[in-house]
């Protein structure tokens, strides 16, 4: 088991960063952290403009960084 879970941990370890650029350069990314953020602006701060809130979303989306990237 910890000889399988050695050469599970030295894959991650060798395609981690492939795997951030795959996630970051894809359509649904971009799509889902949109979605949330927008979700995000309508929860949690009250503005009343739609642009401004779509404005924000988009600035709070772009914000977001993958930790191994």
């Amino acid at each position: 088991m910890f000889e399988r879970n050695k050469a599970l941990n030295l894959l991650k370890d060798g395609f981690k960063q492939q795997f951030a650029s795959h996630v970051f350069e894809s359509e649904e990314w971009l799509d889902l952290c949109m979605k949330l953020s927008i979700e995000f602006v309508d929860d949690n701060i009250p503005l009343v403009n739609e642009d401004d809130k779509e404005e924000l979303a988009m600035m709070l989306s772009e914000s977001l960084k993958l930790g191994n990237y």
